[in-house]
């Protein structure tokens, strides 16, 4: 079998009508992913950790339920029922944010759990010593130090994120695939759009993951 690769197709125009506006919105979704999550996982990582069952049981179904359920059928769900609950379409796009903030909010809650789990207690009895109140040691000592000790896992799971980016293909969402496969499919060469797709997927997130590699061993140093 002779595939008859042929690149010579490729050139910044096409890459600048195509490419660019997928990936800019895959960076986009990634950001907005990446910072809802860590805040909304924050929250349930607190509730988990309050100790009052009132919190404790919603916040486990929600992150253990976002668990176990592969992301793809989640944008689906969330494409498919948003619209119908509130009464008008939103858009892949749209779908897509709401979708990866929600899911990706149930990982980071279990990184940012394991961080404030990893602070010593002694520190936290020192701030109540000091007279402070659960959520001013909260802010002030115990989380600005988990952020930091998790730090490299946090950019970890946005690198995955940024991989699973390229699920939004299914509800039709313009992401950086989509913009290969439009180019493909529009010059007759949808084989060598995907395998430029994986190339450029695999040489952003191998920096990234350099990137993050550096970052962990200056963190351990500065411990």
């Amino acid at each position: 079998m002779n595939l008859n690769l042929d690149f010579s197709f490729y050139n910044w125009d096409l890459i600048q009508n195509f490419v660019i506006k997928g990936l800019v919105f895959s960076v986009m979704l990634t950001i907005v992913a990446t910072l809802g999550g860590i805040f909304f996982g924050t929250l349930l990582a607190l509730m988990r950790l309050s100790g009052k069952k009132i919190l404790v049981l919603p916040a486990t179904i929600y992150v253990n339920g976002m668990r176990s359920v592969p992301l793809v059928m989640v944008i689906l769900w969330f494409f498919l029922l948003v619209p119908l609950l509130i009464g008008k379409p939103i858009g892949a796009e749209m779908s897509a944010v709401i979708t990866f903030v929600a899911f990706e909010a149930a990982y980071f809650s279990e990184i940012m759990r394991a961080g404030i789990q990893s602070i010593p207690r002694g520190q936290v009895y020192a701030g109540q010593a000091v007279g402070m109140t659960y959520g001013q040691n909260m802010r002030l000592v115990v989380l600005p130090q988990a952020f930091r000790n998790m730090l490299p896992v946090l950019l970890t799971q946005t690198i995955i994120l940024f991989q699973d980016t390229s699920l939004v293909y299914a509800i039709g969402a313009y992401d950086m695939l989509k913009g290969f496969e439009v180019a493909g499919k529009n010059f007759g060469r949808p084989v060598e759009a995907y395998l430029a797709a994986a190339v450029l997927y695999f040489i952003i997130c191998f920096t990234l993951s350099w990137f993050v590699k550096r970052l962990h061993k200056k963190i351990a140093i500065i411990r």
